[in-house]
């Protein structure tokens, strides 16, 4: 059961918490291999195949475990590996990868996520913990949040405790005064747990739970948060 009497800080992870990721990626994805097939349509070719996108992506994390922690990193070196493959100018890599990255940045917020944040960045301090390579000032949520955590940055991803607890150092709490908030079972709530902290699932699709391990409270969206810390 949660205890609000502990909570001093609270994490948010960003995709799927805060927006729906999927629509956010394959727009983006779309504008790549347009921006692709003016300039290189052999790696454009890749990119507007999921298939093979996929398999360029494999080949990079397997040659590279040392950026696996890093979409941004990742998703340049397919890039690069896909138009090297298709031998065309791979200098197209770091622009190919701006034009996707600005796209990914234009995300579509859920109903219930300004009014949330409003309220709860009202009562605590904020933290964005994400493993993916958003940021919050660049959609547009810089003013509710007093830190921000990506792996990209950080060097480690969730589950790991250690991004969990450099959140916490960064509130100046202990780890047990945090609240960590977020939709994935694994990165999410068994990595809060495991780093000490209280967790809370926001299940917004209604996926069964499938841990031992248990949130303190599971919410559907993040108006049921702003009700349940009371």
């Amino acid at each position: 059961m949660l205890d609000t009497t502990r909570i001093k800080a609270i994490t948010l992870d960003l995709d799927d918490t805060l927006w729906p990721i999927g629509p956010t990626i394959l727009r983006a994805e779309d504008i790549l291999a347009n921006w692709l097939a003016a300039r290189a349509p052999g790696a454009a070719a890749v990119f507007a195949d999921p298939q093979a996108r996929l398999a360029v992506r494999a080949q990079v994390v397997q040659a590279r475990p040392d950026i696996g922690h890093d979409l941004s990193a990742i998703r340049l070196e397919s890039i690069r590996t896909a138009l090297h493959q298709a031998q065309e100018d791979t200098t197209l890599a770091e622009p190919a990868f701006q034009v996707f990255f600005a796209e990914r940045m234009r995300v579509e917020l859920y109903d219930d996520v300004l009014p949330a944040l409003t309220a709860l960045a009202a009562r605590y301090p904020l933290l964005a913990v994400s493993n993916g390579n958003a940021h919050v000032t660049r959609v547009g949520l810089g003013e509710f949040f007093a830190h921000s955590l990506s792996a990209t940055d950080f060097g480690v991803a969730k589950p790991d405790p250690r991004i969990f607890h450099a959140a916490a150092g960064l509130a100046g709490v202990d780890p047990t005064e945090v609240l960590h908030v977020g939709d994935d079972a694994t990165m999410d709530v068994l990595g809060a747990l495991g780093a000490g902290m209280q967790a809370v699932w926001v299940n917004r699709v209604g996926h069964a739970w499938g841990h031992e391990a248990q949130a303190h409270a599971t919410v559907t969206n993040l108006t049921e948060l702003v009700a349940l810390l009371g």
